[in-house]
């Protein structure tokens, strides 16, 4: 495998996969059940609306297990902090992760296009608050100090990501695309594959198993995150 070390803007796309060898679990299992429940009763509007108790819990208890002893960032995050440290142009992460492993290995130019578990939006002003502890229906906010008005900062479904206009302008700009522990089957971040090769980027995709669109990459790397990701950022900064 060559790999060229002549690049100036790198954009790393990651997904569940770079995170599941820290102990979250990704975002669904075989059933298409998430952590027992149907997907949309806690990842939906509407969901939230009919159950909001429900959908408090069962973030509370996944930020619970997010800030617990048990989670910590892997090797995998910390090659790629170190990528964004020692490389001598740019390195953008974008993830679909709402965990903050990225940030706690050392990275620091992040793109969270689906939201973050440790943040709670004011549904009237949209204003962002980093929030670590439990909210519920009697939480107050402290922008409207009314109770009932804070959700999880998580895009549900039906809901537009978050960012895309910085997201478009760091892909315009990237020469090389690195695609981590993604299933490339979520939109629009699968999109995103497509763009950068017409712009002529090379592209890599790193992953347990080849996805689907496994064929669209120029280079595939099969394996564990853990064991790829520091292999293929020592040949970059090499």
């Amino acid at each position: 495998m060559i790999i060229p070390n002549n690049f100036k803007n790198i954009v790393i796309l990651t997904g569940a996969g770079i995170s599941a060898e820290s102990g979250i679990k990704t975002f669904r299992d075989c059933n298409g059940l998430w952590e027992n429940h149907d997907i949309m009763e806690v990842a939906s509007i509407q969901g939230f609306r009919n159950n909001p108790k429900l959908v408090y819990d069962f973030y509370n208890a996944r930020k619970a297990q997010l800030q617990s002893s048990e989670v910590s960032p892997n090797a995998a995050h910390h090659a790629l902090a170190q990528l964004e440290s020692k490389f001598k142009g740019n390195v953008t992460i974008i993830t679909q992760n709402v965990d903050d492993l990225h940030e706690r290995s050392g990275s620091h130019n992040i793109i969270h296009m689906h939201g973050e578990l440790l943040k709670a939006r004011c549904q009237k002003s949209q204003k962002v608050f980093t929030i670590k502890t439990n909210i519920n229906e009697s939480s107050i906010c402290s922008c409207c100090r009314e109770a009932g008005n804070l959700r999880p900062h998580i895009v549900w479904f039906g809901e537009t990501p978050l960012m895309l206009d910085e997201i478009e302008l760091e892909l315009s700009k990237c020469d090389l695309f690195l695609s981590i522990g993604t299933s490339g089957e979520v939109y629009p971040a699968a999109s995103f594959i497509n763009y950068v090769k017409e712009l002529g980027a090379m592209t890599i995709e790193q992953n347990l198993q080849p996805t689907k669109q496994a064929r669209l990459f120029d280079i595939q790397i099969t394996g564990e995150a853990t064991k790829e990701v520091p292999r293929l950022v020592e040949r970059l900064l090499s």
